[in-house]
């Protein structure tokens, strides 16, 4: 069995997002591909490739698609298509919104356990 160390011990991995410029760890920044022209999420961070990342937020998208920063980071001529990513962080927007909503309306425990006996 081989075993690997990083390289940097000690050192944080970060990326930079590409729409607020701000740098997080790669677990809360969503890593996205280029495939024919197209902008595709890469949630699982697999996809081959050059990657680019973002926070999963409208405000980082919105920021990243002013900026033109898609095709730079890819490093790819003209523009792309980022139809699909704006599907997917709505998508991901409205599943933490509804969560969030589930979240407070739901009596805490120590409330529950007190009515039901």
């Amino acid at each position: 069995m081989t075993v690997t160390t990083d390289a940097r011990p000690g050192k944080p991995r970060e990326r930079t997002c590409i729409g607020c410029r701000k740098r997080s760890g790669p677990a809360d920044l969503l890593r996205m591909t280029v495939s024919g022209g197209l902008v595709l999420p890469d949630p699982d961070r697999r996809a081959p490739g050059r990657g680019a990342h973002l926070h999963p937020v409208a405000e980082c998208l919105d920021l990243a698609v002013r900026r033109k920063a898609f095709p730079r980071a890819f490093r790819v001529p003209g523009p792309l298509d980022v139809t699909g990513l704006q599907e997917y962080v709505a998508q991901r927007d409205k599943q933490e919104v509804s969560a969030v909503q589930t979240a407070a309306t739901r009596p805490p425990a120590a409330v529950q356990t007190a009515v039901t006996t």
